[in-house]
């Protein structure tokens, strides 16, 4: 997997999760309580997700084949899609009901000290993961609100990872209230009450994931910056005189097909074409390297076929330019 995968980040969470999910599992066995219990499923269902992350950035290296010629750059979407089914099954719903049963059949929590410390060990080693999370997302998030990085990063490893390592926090803060009004009041409905909201947190940001992961399964265009730079790219020769439409589509995080249908003059020969199409695929790709798959088509631009609106093969949703061919 690239840099731009954020593999620092998620090894740095599988470490962080496996070591919380040990004690959490411990501290749960010695305490009872229930809010342990299910931060210590959660750590682990956590443990698993970073394993699928970066299982699918390994399957996503593999070479095209003739049956998958565009390769597979998507496995890394579908993985971080099995990561979200795996945070909502196994986190969030295992947490609600452990909390109702809980909450159904309150019992006291002993040795108060196991689950205290186990969970704020867990909230410094969180700390540590979100913290490398950040660091690495910052590198690739520039000006963008934390909010746009997160709804429009094409490599969804280090979305997931931050919202995996925010969840974490929130939920120990949750399980740390939980423990701690249980064992002021006496009354173990509490640990189950946090345990509930636990799991609805992690509910909540499985839905939010899988969202944002089906959004790159059905295929995303590029940005707009390196929109407008294939553009630019496309016409700064001297053949090229217009772009007529254009489609772009990530076949991955770090894979780029770009096919637009690009206006020549009417007396330029095939020669001339073939070599204004070369370079103008050489500037591409100089301007957007992740643009490895392109095709142009040249055709003639018309004046009338313009005026009658957009290229009939248009469709909405992608970066349409005016004119048309013929």
């Amino acid at each position: 997997m690239s840099a731009s995968g954020g593999t620092k980040a998620i090894v740095a969470a599988l470490l962080a999760n496996l070591s919380i999910a040990a004690a959490k599992f411990v501290a749960f066995l010695f305490s009872g309580s229930s809010s342990m219990l299910a931060e210590s499923v959660h750590s682990l269902a956590d443990s698993g997700n970073q394993g699928l992350l970066l299982l699918g950035g390994k399957k996503a290296q593999r070479v095209a084949t003739p049956q998958h010629p565009f390769g597979y750059g998507r496995e890394r979407y579908i993985y971080a899609f099995l990561v979200s089914i795996v945070l909502f099954s196994v986190g969030g719903m295992f947490a609600i009901y452990e909390g109702y049963e809980k909450i159904k059949h309150p019992h006291e929590i002993k040795h108060w000290y196991w689950p205290v410390g186990v969970l704020v060990f867990a909230i410094i080693a969180e700390t540590f993961s979100f913290r490398t999370a950040i660091k690495e997302s910052n590198v690739l998030r520039g000006k963008k609100s934390w909010k746009e990085f997160v709804r429009h990063a094409k490599a969804p490893e280090l979305p997931v990872v931050l919202l995996e390592d925010l969840g974490a926090l929130v939920g120990l803060i949750l399980a740390l209230g939980g423990v701690g009004l249980a064992l002021l009041t006496g009354d173990g409905v509490w640990d189950g009450i946090g345990t509930l909201c636990i799991g609805v947190l992690l509910i909540l940001i499985a839905l939010v994931l899988a969202a944002e992961t089906k959004s790159l399964l059905l295929g995303e265009s590029a940005g707009l910056e390196d929109v407008q730079k294939i553009e630019a790219a496309i016409v700064a020769g001297d053949t090229v005189t217009r772009i007529i439409h254009m489609r772009t589509l990530h076949l991955g995080p770090e894979e780029l097909l770009v096919a637009a249908k690009i206006a020549v003059q009417h007396d330029d020969t095939a020669t001339e074409i073939a070599g204004a199409i070369d370079a103008a695929e050489a500037r591409i790709r100089e301007a957007v390297p992740i643009a490895r798959v392109i095709y142009l088509e040249p055709d003639i631009y018309s004046e009338t076929e313009a005026a009658k609106g957009p290229d009939p093969e248009a469709t909405p949703g992608g970066p349409t330019l005016d004119g048309a061919g013929h």
